[in-house]
């Protein structure tokens, strides 16, 4: 597994299809962030991919992000593993935006458990 470093937070590549997102405590994430986030994904990952999203952290969007953060064809599927039920709610909040519902997305407790989901997505 290799690690990145962003503005924002670390992306761990599981595999050429899969990528875990960390985003550090108490960040903002904005549309530049956005646009960095989407330009190491099609860089480092080959489509169509999956997301690990791990809420370790506290962080928030702005609206505008919001809009922008999963609306990419490339994404296969996304796991959110949630900590708090502060996690939850902005997660479940963030999949509302802009009917991202429609996306292949779940929300997982464990990170073992959405991983297995992923693999057999």
């Amino acid at each position: 597994m290799k690690t990145y470093k962003l503005s924002f937070g670390t992306i761990n590549i599981i595999d050429n299809k899969l990528a875990e997102v960390i985003v550090d405590e108490g960040i903002e994430i904005d549309n530049i962030m956005v646009g960095e986030y989407h330009d190491f994904l099609f860089s480092n990952l080959d489509p169509p991919f999956s997301l690990l999203i791990n809420r370790k952290h506290s962080y928030a969007y702005t609206f505008e992000a919001q809009q922008k953060i999963a609306h990419l064809e490339e994404i296969k599927s996304i796991a959110v593993v949630v900590n708090t039920s502060g996690g939850l709610m902005s997660t479940k909040t963030l999949i509302n935006v802009n009917g991202n519902a429609q996306l292949n997305i779940k929300i997982f407790r464990e990170r073992e458990s959405a991983l297995l989901w992923l693999n057999g997505v």
